[in-house]
Order: C-alpha cells, then sequence, then structure tokens
C-alpha cells in the first residue's frame, strides 16, 4: 500500500557542498516529500547558492544563526500551518538517507499509534537512550532488523508525528544545538508518547562543522540542564561530578573515542550551566 507524503525540514548553515545531495536525497526517496529547507544565517556566497541547489523545496531564511533546534522550530511552525502531512523528518544539512529510508520507517510505524517520534539507523550498531544520572547514551540493539524501542530519537534523521507535536510542543530552545531531541522526547513519554530506532532504515552523516570545543560545550552544558529539569539537582550535582573527574583523566590520557573531547569545552558548560546561562554559546568558545 503506498504511503501518503512526508514533510521535511533540512536544517541549512553555510554548507552549500553538502545541501544539494541532501534535499536530492529526499527528494528521491521511494515515498512521495515535502522538502522545507530552513537557512539559518548562511553567509555569503553559500546563501546566495542556495535556490539554485534546491530546486523545488521551500526555502525560509531566518537571519541568523538560531540554532539547529530553534530552527527545526521554524520550520516545524512552516509544516504545522501549511503542511497536512502526519509525518515530519527533521534532518541537518549533510545527512544522506538511502532511497528507501522513508519508507522502511513508515512500514514500521504504520502499526504503531503511540510511537510519537523515531530515528533512522545512522550504522553505529547502538542504542540511543537516556540515563537520569549520565545523560544520553547508548547501548547494545535488541533486533537485527525493523523497529526498537529507544529512549529518544537520533537528530541525523527523526521523524516526528503531528500529533505528538501538537500535544508536546516544540524544541526547547534554549538548547541551542544537542540534547533539544532527547528533551524533547522526555516530554512525550510523560504523555505517553514512545520513540524509537528503525534498524535498517540507513542515514549516512558524514562530517561535523562545528569545533570541538563548541560540541563538547553544548552536550555537556545541555545534558546538565535537561538533567536538573527532568530528573532532579541531585542528578545533575552527580553528572558534574564525573565530568570534573573526566578532565583531568581525559587530558591525560584523552578517550579512544574522544571525538568531541575538549577540557576547555567542559569546563566552560559547567562554568554557564551554574550561571543559568544557556542559548547560543558564548564568544569565549571556539566555533
Amino acid at each position: 500500500m503506498p504511503h501518503a507524503p512526508v514533510s521535511v525540514v533540512v536544517i541549512h548553515r553555510n554548507r552549500a557542498d553538502a545541501i544539494e545531495r541532501t534535499v536530492a536525497s529526499f527528494a528521491n526517496q521511494t515515498v512521495p516529500t515535502q522538502i522545507i529547507v530552513v537557512d539559518n544565517g548562511s553567509e555569503v556566497p553559500a546563501v546566495g547558492a542556495l535556490p539554485a541547489l534546491i530546486g523545488d523545496a521551500e526555502l525560509v531564511r531566518t537571519g541568523s544563526n538560531l540554532g539547529f533546534g530553534p530552527g527545526g522550530n521554524v520550520g516545524i511552525r512552516r509544516w504545522l500551518r501549511y503542511h497536512d502531512t502526519t509525518w515530519l523528518a527533521i534532518a541537518p544539512h549533510d545527512a544522506l538517507p538511502e532511497t528507501d529510508t522513508l519508507e522502511r520507517m513508515l512500514d514500521e510505524l504504520a502499526e504503531r499509534p503511540s510511537v510519537g517520534m523515531a530515528s533512522a539507523d545512522v550504522g553505529d550498531g547502538r542504542v540511543p537512550v537516556i540515563d537520569p544520572f549520565l545523560g544520553t547514551i547508548d547501548t547494545e540493539p535488541t533486533v537485527d532488523e525493523g523497529f526498537e524501542p529507544s529512549g529518544y530519537p537520533h537528530g541525523t534523521l527523526m521523524l516526528v508525528r503531528r500529533q505528538c507535536i501538537e500535544e508536546v510542543g516544540l524544541f526547547d530552545e534554549r538548547y541551542f544545538a544537542y540534547c533539544e531531541e532527547s528533551e524533547l522526547a522526555l516530554r512525550a513519554k510523560a504523555q505517553g508518547w514512545s520513540c524509537g530506532l528503525i534498524r535498517g532504515a540507513i542515514v549516512r552523516n558524514p562530517g561535523m562543522s562545528s569545533s570541538i570545543e563548541r560540541v563538547a560545550y553544548l552536550q555537556l552544558r545541555n545534558t546538565l540542564l535537561m538533567l536538573r529539569e527532568h530528573f532532579g539537582r541531585r542528578q545533575a550535582w552527580f553528572r558534574i561530578g564525573v565530568a570534573l573527574v573526566q578532565i583531568p583523566l581525559g587530558t591525560v590520557h584523552p578517550p579512544a573515542r574522544g571525538l568531541h573531547w575538549s577540557p576547555a569545552g567542559r569546563l566552560k558548560a559547567v562554568r554557564d550551566y551554574l550561571r543559568g546561562r544557556f542559548g547560543p554559546p558564548p564568544d569565549d568558545v571556539l566555533v
């Protein structure tokens, strides 16, 4: 049975080299798509090249770098107002889903009305979950193919159901980027919605456009905010303790998988969390 169209929000900033392939990947899905590109204040020449690169996709310009979550909200609001689709896919400018990724996801979700959001398979063989004391972590998978319950949707490609968003609300814009999808999943769970990962619905995410310090800063600062508001201050203080212990240990022996390892970023994250400073990173965090 053919699937109804899926709306897609692609959040873009300064990646004219990637956005054309990403939009084409969503336009060429085996299910029909309606694509919205939200440009988060790209600089010249990226901003000038966009109309030619995205073809028939809708283009919404924010005028400044709002961050992934707030930029996503611009697209979500447009979807809710102008589209009548049940599902919205949200992805960054360099996400590359395989041709049948959305169809595989919809097939698994068709008989699961309680699932409010789901993510594609990034190919890491892990399941994203939320630990009350550590934040977002991953665990071993329990299935080789198809639907698997998860704690939150991976931001490389997530599907959100219209009814879920209407009941739960949009991304919390204090997060700017990182952890906004896990925080949204916690709010959805509190209202009875579940989340899953569709094993075998593949999406690739080739690169990272922010500095390691900036990513480390946002991940830890936002994790602390999420833990405090959803689990309690004790859990947030525990996570601060873990971070402070890890900093000197990691400086001597950096983690083997420490792609986002930055002692400076982590220290600044703890500082700003304690100050109550959220939203865009401050100027002393490397871009």
